[in-house]
């Protein structure tokens, strides 16, 4: 092989061999190529014919799955092979050897003269995306393996550091729902509007005090806030509108939802003292917080969630919108929304003390040494 080692972006890519099973609803071709495009891989060819000269091409055999940060990875670290086992996946080489390369990679032999990785060697451990540490996957593809596939790729687009509810309670139910989008040919942007109209059902139910109506509303809209993201993440199908409308929409109702919760106490019959106060607190509270995470992000280059293990435990409860949500469900499931509203404040001022206690550590800790991830060690 006559491609230099090292950091090089490939525009072609040649699948190699075939397979008949269908993950997320797509052929193992259309994943690898929607795979392929997101890693900035343009042409996409069943063959070397016509290939020539010092480009990079990848190679991917048809009959395995990869994380998509192997694919990325992939992309730009050229005269390597992928190794699962003494199993040669996928390989990047320059086009004059493209042919030769191919055939032997569809015989299951390793390209001549290309460094060997392993998953770990190629991608590493840590998914900066998703702040959490694992080990990109590579799997042989048949009908068996397609459910493992789908599992861990499922897993694989999963924050490892998030709220309780989306880490321990969505996961299940929102893979089933997930597939039958993906089956259904439902998008993730449909999914989106759906979670849009329920954030408007829910602020009306709570300004007129219907606060249980309001808090299925509400829940429901959380859980397609978490099917939206997978959805998008197993297909593919991810577009910068489609993220903007979804983050954009997290980042503006939750307040909007307490306020209307405030509104609502009197015609429900349990009005609160300073509900002016509680209101400022809840929008004021949320600004600063927002403010306390970014100052972090643009000081250490990291969350603060994910520094040390207490921050990505505290990340759990801290709050935000479900925490909240468990907390409001509570206490209106007793009867007593106000005083709910009640505690969310005080959790409100609490969590943002904890949030400058962890921004003030870090900056005296930085004093001595960098602030790297506890995921990442």
């Amino acid at each position: 092989m006559t491609l230099q080692h090292g950091k090089t972006q490939a525009r072609t890519a040649i699948l190699v061999g075939g397979s008949t099973t269908r993950i997320w609803g797509m052929s193992a071709a259309e994943r690898l190529r929607r795979q392929l495009k997101r890693a900035g891989v343009t042409d996409v060819r069943d063959t070397a014919e016509g290939l020539a000269g010092d480009e990079g091409v990848l190679l991917l055999r048809l009959d395995w799955a990869f994380e998509q940060r192997l694919v990325d990875a992939l992309a730009t670290r050229a005269g390597v092979a992928l190794m699962a086992g003494d199993q040669p996946t996928a390989a990047h080489v320059a086009a004059r050897d493209a042919a030769e390369a191919a055939a032997a990679l569809a015989a299951s032999g390793v390209p001549a003269g290309v460094e060997r990785l392993d998953p770990e060697g190629l991608a590493g451990s840590y998914n900066f995306e998703l702040r959490k540490r694992e080990v990109a996957y590579v799997i042989p593809l048949d009908d068996r393996s397609a459910v493992e596939v789908e599992a861990r790729s499922f897993a694989g687009s999963y924050k490892g550091v998030t709220d309780l509810v989306t880490k321990y309670v969505w996961p299940r139910p929102a893979r089933i729902v997930t597939k039958w989008c993906a089956e259904h040919g439902v998008t993730p942007n449909q999914v989106t509007y759906v979670g849009l109209v329920l954030v408007f059902v829910a602020f009306g139910l709570f300004w007129t005090g219907h606060y249980l109506t309001g808090l299925i509303a509400a829940w429901i809209m959380t859980f397609l806030d978490t099917v939206d993201g997978k959805l998008a993440r197993v297909t593919m199908t991810s577009s910068k509108f489609g993220n903007v409308l979804d983050h954009g929409i997290d980042l503006v109702h939750p307040p909007f939802w307490w306020w209307a919760w405030i509104v609502g106490l009197p015609a429900a019959g349990l009005p609160v003292e300073h509900a002016s106060l509680m209101i400022w607190i809840i929008f004021g509270g949320y600004i600063v917080q927002r403010i306390e995470e970014g100052i972090f992000v643009r000081a250490f280059g990291m969350h603060m969630h994910v520094w040390r293990p207490f921050d990505s435990f505290f990340r759990l409860i801290t709050a935000r919108r479900n925490p909240n949500l468990i907390i409001l469900t509570l206490f209106a499931l007793a009867g007593r929304p106000d005083v709910g509203m009640i505690v969310v404040c005080a959790w409100i001022v609490i969590c943002l003390v904890v949030h400058l206690a962890q921004v003030v550590q870090a900056f005296v800790v930085s004093r001595r040494a960098p602030i790297t991830s506890w995921l990442e060690a």
